[in-house]
């Protein structure tokens, strides 16, 4: 049951992404959300920029969202984006964050020097992007994984159907020749 209804949310989550590209950004991090503002008739995108103190759900998972934090004329704002909206335009990482928690709330209380996050400049993302599997996200490369498995069963179920079928020949084969040597 699980296992439908992951492939389900794996084909939903494909289906909303399109060719649009989310980036491999944590808690800490830096982000520029572009959104679509729908006024009217007409439709506009507005950047919203701010660093990323939550994430919640996994990155496959079609719940998943996280939390931008910005100060906007010297208060604090807060918003939830879900992070397969088909009203997210892009998200572009600004700059990479070194935090050692989970979810930065005690943010809200510091104001100044004391809410600054030092930057990241090694380790875990921030390699160079020079493979193929490294520019696509999870839910692409667990996409991929399946579309392997699934090449390599259908192999393994074409290998069996031969042997199956060479033993077969091989057993009409015995059959006839007992037969033609008796009619001599």
């Amino acid at each position: 049951m699980a296992n439908t209804l992951q492939k389900f949310e794996a084909r939903q989550v494909e289906k909303l992404t399109g060719k649009k590209e989310i980036p491999n950004f944590s808690v800490g991090d830096t982000l520029k959300v572009n959104i679509k503002i729908k006024e009217g008739e007409r439709e506009r995108i507005q950047a919203y920029e701010g660093l990323c103190i939550a994430r919640f759900g996994s990155e496959g998972n079609i719940n998943a969202s996280f939390t931008v934090r910005k100060i906007s004329l010297g208060e604090g704002v807060e918003r939830v984006f879900p992070l397969f909206s088909p009203s997210i335009d892009s998200i572009e990482l600004v700059r990479r964050g070194s935090v050692r928690r989970a979810k930065l709330y005690y943010l809200r209380d510091r104001r100044g020097k004391s809410a600054r996050i030092s930057e990241r400049t090694t380790g875990h993302g921030l390699e160079v992007e020079a493979h193929e599997d490294d520019k696509l996200t999870k839910t692409q490369k667990t996409a991929k994984k399946q579309e392997a498995k699934k090449a390599a069963s259908a192999e393994a179920r074409k290998s069996q159907e031969a042997k199956i079928k060479a033993k077969a020949d091989a057993k009409a084969a015995e059959a006839a020749a007992p037969a033609e040597g008796a009619g001599e």
